[in-house]
């Protein structure tokens, strides 16, 4: 009895990612498939992507997740850690976009967007404002205690926001000194709050706190589902592409299924209802969209014109020191 009870056990998969609207999105339109092919059931474990990286890295020698979703930038972290497995050859990884694909296939990408602007527009109709077209409008004096700022040791977006900045500054991703010195003079006494990651910008666009923010498309979208006045607007200077991206995770207790898990996610089926149902853009080209999906593939392709990518490994690198100095001399 014990061993027929045993086998008939459905295994579980365990998935670390956004919560909200891609934990919906995944849950409702794309892991059914999977758990009905293979016998399944696939669970979200709901975080940021630095909270999820803290969770694999804590239980590294007996992982109680299978895969798990990052921005690129804490993807390259987690496999400096060693935390991701290789994932094996197989015809959907061949598919993907040449710059889905990280090194030594330890990762892959499952969905493309970018770190741009994003604005209230029922503040910017009442006041009569032009959409913001700059990086540094975050700068500009109307917007004194209406700019909301992700902090940059916690979120890609608020790191992404700053080094554009410091670009703008005669910076590079390897020299923020130009950032650091300028921001108390520009941005910094615009800015209202600084916050660990998005979640709290509806209410604040809600309430008439925040005026404008970084911000990608995709989570526009979803604030947009919810009936939150806001836009999408591109800098002239360029937004900052960023991938999520997948991996399984080393030491998992399902090797076999969770392959195939990351297999099938970079599939057009998957990506698809991704696209679909959660305006993620896909990494697969196999991907057929129509009506308002494929317009929203072409905007961002669009806006791909003039994207900016950053150097992970540089960043990385030194991100630890820059955490420390942003505490100290931003958020103090």
């Amino acid at each position: 009895m014990l061993a027929g009870s045993a086998v008939g056990q459905t295994k579980t998969l365990y998935i670390g990612m956004n919560g909200g609207l891609m934990e919906r999105t995944y849950t409702q339109h794309a892991f059914p498939a999977f758990e009905k092919q293979y016998g399944v059931r696939v669970v979200v474990v709901p975080g940021t992507s630095s909270d999820i990286l803290a969770k694999a890295r804590a239980h590294k020698e007996r992982p109680q997740m299978h895969l798990m979703f990052l921005d690129d930038g804490i993807m390259v972290r987690a496999i400096g850690m060693g935390l991701c497995e290789r994932q094996r050859p197989n015809p959907h990884l061949n598919d993907i976009h040449p710059a889905a694909r990280f090194r030594d296939d330890l990762a892959s990408g499952v969905s493309l967007t970018m770190t741009g602007l994003a604005y209230n527009t029922k503040m910017f109709a009442d006041k009569g404002w032009a959409a913001p077209a700059s990086w540094m409008d975050l700068a500009d004096p109307k917007y004194k205690g209406r700019v909301v700022f992700q902090s940059l040791p916690s979120s890609t977006f608020g790191l992404h926001g700053f080094m554009m900045f410091n670009r703008i500054q005669g910076g590079n991703d390897k020299n923020v000194e130009p950032g650091f010195k300028a921001w108390g003079h520009t941005i910094g006494p615009n800015v209202l709050e600084y916050i660990a990651n998005s979640a709290k910008i509806s209410e604040m666009v809600q309430t008439g706190e925040a005026a404008l923010f970084p911000l990608t498309p995709t989570a526009v979208v979803a604030l947009k589902l919810k009936g939150i006045p806001v836009e999408y607007a591109q800098p002239k200077e360029g937004a900052v592409m960023l991938l999520t991206a997948q991996c399984v995770i080393a030491k998992n207790s399902e090797p076999e299924l969770a392959q195939k898990l990351a297999e099938f996610l970079l599939g057009p089926q998957a990506q698809a209802n991704a696209l679909q149902f959660g305006a993620q853009i896909p990494t697969n080209p196999k991907v057929a969209a129509s009506g308002e999906s494929a317009a929203l593939v072409a905007r961002f392709n669009q806006w791909m014109g003039n994207a900016v990518t950053v150097d992970w490994d540089s960043i990385n690198a030194s991100r630890p020191a820059w955490n420390v100095r942003w505490n100290k001399t931003i958020e103090r």
